[in-house]
């Protein structure tokens, strides 16, 4: 099965906090793929109270923003961009009051672990030479994957995303792209720093300098179909707050607020 089904169907427990377990009703998360990771831990963390586990599912944020779009039932969305919750603010599809961007992340060039190489990322370094005449770069699709299109930007400020765009190997979300890598099935991909330093199976040639690319930031909010969701909102409120952040810290997200 590939590593986007994966996502796509990924559910784990993630207890909530201070509602009585019999007293829910499960909580629908749509997550951006990169968050995977981090959500599992958070499961962890709040298992031994004994609330109910809501139904997490994972998947790039274009598609997740698209299904809740197309009435499916989240009760939260995790986006990793602002564009696809601007989308869903501006169908009145979230609760704007409940919108908040507590995280972020950077940018990373990486190679499969058994060809380490350190690049310096900056305008005009070649990395078309670097993939040499076969070698692709794996990317999640700038279409519509908002890694892939960090990555677009981040390779116009180089001045290689001309020459690079028919090499890239465009995945269905970040880390399709990552297992591209770990797989030796791409010479270099560029994924968030938080998927680099969770795989062993890559190396981090370089991290994009903050300024090559718009600032990579997580927008969490209730859907409108939850307005008065009450395991929803401590939900998010704990995701958002004091008690996650040192989750968020440890696997190398950035809080912005």
């Amino acid at each position: 099965m590939g590593q986007g089904r994966i996502l796509r169907r990924a559910a784990f427990a993630v207890p909530l906090l201070g509602l009585p377990a019999r007293a829910q009703s499960p909580v629908t998360v749509f997550a951006a793929a990169s968050l995977a990771d981090a959500l599992r831990l958070l499961a962890a963390e709040w298992a031994a109270r004994g609330h109910a586990a809501p139904r997490v599912s994972l998947a790039a944020s274009s598609t997740l923003a698209r299904q809740i779009e197309q009435g499916a039932g989240a009760d939260l969305f995790l986006s990793a961009d602002e564009a696809w919750m601007d989308h869903l603010q501006r169908r009145s599809l979230i609760l704007p009051e409940t919108r908040r961007s507590p995280i972020g992340n950077a940018l990373a060039l990486v190679t499969p672990a058994d060809q380490p190489r350190p690049v310096a990322l900056a305008p005009g370094t070649d990395l078309l030479a670097l993939l040499g005449p076969r070698g692709r770069l794996a990317v999640g699709d700038p279409a519509h994957v908002p890694a892939g299109r960090y990555a677009r930007a981040a390779l116009e400020w180089m001045g290689q995303w001309a020459a690079l765009a028919p090499r890239l190997a465009r995945a269905e979300n970040v880390r399709a792209a990552l297992l591209l890598v770990e797989r030796g099935e791409a010479s270099l991909g560029i994924v968030y720093a938080t998927d680099a330093a969770a795989s062993a199976r890559v190396a981090v040639a370089g991290l994009f300098p903050p300024g090559s690319h718009p600032p990579i930031t997580y927008p969490f909010a209730l859907t409108r179909r939850s307005e008065a969701n009450a395991a929803a909102r401590a939900f998010l409120d704990f995701l958002a707050g004091a008690d996650a952040a040192p989750i968020w810290r440890r696997l190398g997200f950035s809080l912005t607020e």
